[in-house]
């Protein structure tokens, strides 16, 4: 039955108070939704996520965000199965809504553990290192990232819509702001329902979620310079809303990730009867077939060197005569309908653009349990090129199962029909030469935001093509919208502010959560290693007793560890180098010592070193220097639950003349008090 749509806004489920737009099954034809957003407040609503869900979102640490993440994601990956009933209607087969609806959630998880393991457990996140401004080390200077005081808008594409939303939802979520949710109208009855799941679990906090289902037509107006939009498309929609008045006015940070010719480039190297040649024909094929081709990275344009061309188009037309194109909920279809009839014809539109410097390689097949006049279906269809560089194969994006062959003469021709796409998100290239794969994408990297890379050795672990990774950049320069989405921390970094904080040592540790070069010691509280990680506060610090080094204790670690390094146990050799100017202490060896000078012997909260980062020496060690070393704690990190924290103590190895020989980071895990954040009580023996 045909339902209307609601969206939820301010807190509540909102009911259109008009008729809107219906959609239709992708297959039978039949409506499926109303889509309107007729009576919302569009100022209330972005009022509702700056003032309520955005001081809740701030106040919780990065690892709390992250939490809300993992539970969200676990909560869809739950309740999916409701999901994949539903995603028949909009022409998927369960293949292709595996990666809307459980590669949705795997966002969401994916960046729930980087910000569990790369954020600190706080509100605000430190680039680099400080800066020094002033010689004695008075006066310093660090750039922080801080959650904005906005709004991340989504306007959404079809052809995701649930991916298309976690995806950006994520790093908006792990940054701290709160997200309103508007999805493409023919596929917003799936987004509706998993945001249905997301509210009523009452895992989000209020304001935190908000969904606009129809039109957005003057919520743009309410936006300001804290805000972001991030808009997935057409290229001209993307022209046209980057342009809107209160966007440029007010320096609304706008993200855009729009169509693409996105191109695929088989390698010189890779002739018929290799494994490349398959592995090349095999990705065109799904990225032709996968979601109907209804994927914006999927590939339009591949590359073959001309006197391949026969061959590869053979063997296109025998692989997609295999391809059961059907009912998307029968389980033996490979590739089922368009989004809808609209969208069929337009790719029919397009493809009769494509076909004024084209020749048809494919474009039937069979229809399979299904009227194909009826439901949105089209038969893949393969063209080739007769003019490699007209406009039109390069320009016009057929949105649907729909690939072009393109013949080249060589690398240096390969690049540039690659550049003729303006800008594109993806681009494969196949090749089993890895001179000729680094010629490519060295020549083809400028114009693409990410190079896949395709040969035998990664046949069985390649991700594909078309598949973004919440670790990897998605977005593409030029056509493809100049921006970024997902990436990691570069992600969130979207939705943060960087400032440049100067100031005092003191005052920088106070800001940044991270005890900063010249900030206060604290060195009267004993040994720090007798300390749990609840009672270690930043600038905690031991300044230890000396050691001095001899020749015996450099020649017993030479001889122990096999280390005999001609600076270490060659006296005229050592003396004659413009480096050491004489015999010195191994590195590893002043490091050793270092350890024995600060290390607590006996059992206590210290669980285990389990690593150094930053380590230099600065300085060479000479057998007679006499080393002492100041340790203090410099980061905590809880770890909620598990019983411990990590703590990253900074090391200053010192010689007899205050000169610092070796400076590292000692990473350690250091036990809660008994009964305090999952820490085992302790028992009487």
């Amino acid at each position: 039955m045909m339902r209307t749509l609601e969206s939820h806004v301010c807190g509540f489920w909102h009911s259109p108070a008009a008729d809107g737009t219906v959609t239709h099954h992708a297959v039978t034809g039949v409506p499926v939704a109303s889509v309107s957003s007729t009576g919302i407040d569009f100022s209330a609503t972005t009022a509702y996520a700056r003032d309520v869900g955005g001081p809740t979102l701030r106040s919780m640490s990065f690892h709390e965000r992250a939490a809300l993440l993992k539970a969200v994601g676990q909560l869809l990956l739950a309740e999916k199965e409701s999901l994949y009933i539903l995603s028949t209607a909009t022409g998927a087969t369960r293949a292709d809504s595996w990666i809307d609806i459980e590669g949705g959630a795997g966002v969401l998880l994916g960046y729930a553990s980087k910000g569990r393991r790369e954020l600190p457990n706080g509100t605000v996140l430190l680039e680099g290192e400080p800066e020094v401004l002033a010689r004695d080390g008075s006066f310093l200077a660090a750039h922080v990232a801080t959650s904005r005081l906005g709004v991340a808008v989504q306007v959404n594409a079809f052809n995701f819509p649930i991916w298309g939303a976690l995806e950006k939802l994520a790093p908006a979520w792990l940054a701290g702001v709160p997200a309103i949710i508007k999805p493409a109208t023919p596929t917003a009855f799936l987004t509706e329902a998993m945001v249905r799941l997301i509210v009523d679990s009452g895992l989000v906090p209020d304001g935190a979620l908000q969904l606009v289902c129809g039109s957005v037509s003057g919520l743009l107006d309410h936006l300001d310079g804290q805000d972001h939009v991030a808009f997935t498309g057409s290229a001209d929609t993307a022209a046209v809303l980057r342009a809107h008045p209160t966007l440029v006015a007010r320096s609304v940070r706008f993200n855009a990730e729009a169509d693409s010719l996105n191109a695929a480039i088989l390698g010189i190297a890779a002739t018929p009867g290799t494994t490349e040649f398959d592995l090349f024909t095999s990705e065109v094929v799904r990225e032709m077939t996968v979601k109907a081709g209804q994927k914006c990275t999927a590939i339009r344009r591949a590359l073959v060197p001309a006197t391949q061309l026969d061959a590869v188009a053979d063997a296109l037309a025998t692989a997609l005569a295999d391809v059961r194109v059907g009912d998307p909920a029968d389980e033996s279809t490979q590739m089922g309908a368009l989004v809808g009839t609209t969208q069929r014809e337009e790719v029919r539109g397009a493809v009769m653009s494509l076909r004024s410097a084209t020749d048809v390689v494919v474009d039937a097949c069979t229809f399979h349990d299904v009227d194909p006049s009826v439901g949105a279906f089209l038969a893949p269809t393969v063209l080739r090129a007769t003019d490699p560089t007209a406009r039109s194969i390069h320009a016009t994006e057929a949105f649907g199962p729909v690939c072009t062959l393109i013949g080249y003469d060589g690398p240096d021709d390969a690049i540039r029909l690659a550049a003729l796409g303006a800008g594109s998100l993806v681009a494969s290239v196949v090749t089993p030469d890895v001179d000729e794969a680094a010629t490519l994408t060295l020549g083809i990297a400028a114009h693409h935001g990410r190079v896949h890379v395709l040969d035998a050795s990664t046949a069985a672990t390649s991700t594909g093509h078309g598949s973004p990774l919440p670790t990897l950049v998605h977005g593409g320069p030029g056509r493809a919208g100049g921006g970024e989405e997902m990436g990691g921390l570069r992600g969130i970094r979207h939705h943060m502010q960087t400032s440049a904080i100067q100031g005092s040592p003191d005052v920088l540790t106070a800001v940044t959560g991270q005890w900063m070069p010249g900030a206060t010691r604290h060195v009267d509280r004993g040994h720090p290693f007798k300390l749990h990680f609840d009672d270690l506060e930043l600038g905690t610090a031991i300044r230890t007793d000396s050691r001095t080094v001899t020749l015996e204790d450099i020649e017993d670690f030479a001889h122990s560890t096999g280390d005999h390094f001609y600076a270490h146990m060659d006296e005229q050799a050592a003396a004659a180098s413009p480096i050491f100017g004489g015999r010195v202490a191994h590195g590893y060896l002043v490091l050793s010592l270092a350890a024995g000078l600060f290390v607590w012997p006996d059992p206590g909260p210290v669980l285990a070193n389990y690593g150094i980062d930053r380590c230099r020496f600065a300085k060479p060690t000479y057998p007679g220097d006499t080393l002492t070393v100041w340790l203090t704690a410099k980061r905590k990190t809880l770890r909620t639950g598990a019983g411990y924290g990590e703590v990253a103590w900074d090391a200053q190895v010192v010689n007899q003349a205050a000169e610092v020989v070796a400076a590292y980071d000692v990473l350690t895990m250091v036990a809660n008090r008994p009964g305090v954040n999952g820490a085992a009580e302790s028992k009487p023996a």
